[in-house]
């Protein structure tokens, strides 16, 4: 029912977007902290993921053991998706197998896109060429382009509602924080 970018910019910049036909989607499956990374909790959410995946990354955790961390004593993973980035390293991602068609998720350097109840594999790899396709451009920018091209290509396969965006850089508090909870055109209202 979901789907999203976690992304770590040249600068250290650490950045998130999700689009949903689940109310407030931004409310609790996007997390950052500056200098540590960014991750997303979605499908059936477990919003503990969030506190407990940035303190692992906070601790030198890689992202690949963090998901494997927290998905290994949660009994609910099956229906789960999660993607973490981090400081330093490769992404990682978990789909688990009970999430609803179509599920997945593309793991690159420096960012992952996963996605749930989508449309098709296409959502996803829009997103990913348009994310590869700004490089160079605002990471903000760059993000809502992502998801502008995931939606052009179907989305989430139940329609609009949410969306959000948030952008961490050197500050203890998020540079950007915006959430769109319930429109029509949720995408373009974030932009």
């Amino acid at each position: 029912m979901t789907w999203s970018i976690v992304a770590r910019d040249d600068d250290g910049t650490f950045g998130v977007a999700i689009a949903s036909r689940f109310f407030a989607v931004g409310a609790l499956c996007v997390h950052t902290r500056r200098t540590v990374g960014a991750l997303s909790t979605q499908a059936l959410l477990n919003p503990l993921y969030g506190p407990q995946g940035i303190a692992l990354l906070a601790s030198g955790v890689s992202p690949e053991d963090v998901v494997q961390r927290l998905t290994a004593v949660d009994e609910g993973r099956a229906q789960r998706q999660l993607h973490v980035v981090g400081a330093r390293g490769r992404p990682a991602a978990w789909t688990g197998e009970q999430c609803i068609d179509w599920c997945g998720h593309a793991v690159h350097d420096d960012f992952s896109v996963a996605g749930n109840m989508l449309a098709g594999p296409q959502v996803l790899e829009a997103t990913v060429a348009a994310f590869a396709a700004g490089a160079g451009r605002p990471l903000a920018e760059r993000l809502i382009a992502a998801m502008a091209a995931g939606e052009a290509a179907g989305g989430d396969k139940r329609g609009k509602q949410a969306a959000a965006l948030r952008i961490h850089g050197d500050d203890d508090y998020p540079r950007l924080d915006l959430r769109v909870d319930d429109h029509a055109e949720p995408i373009d209202e974030l932009r």
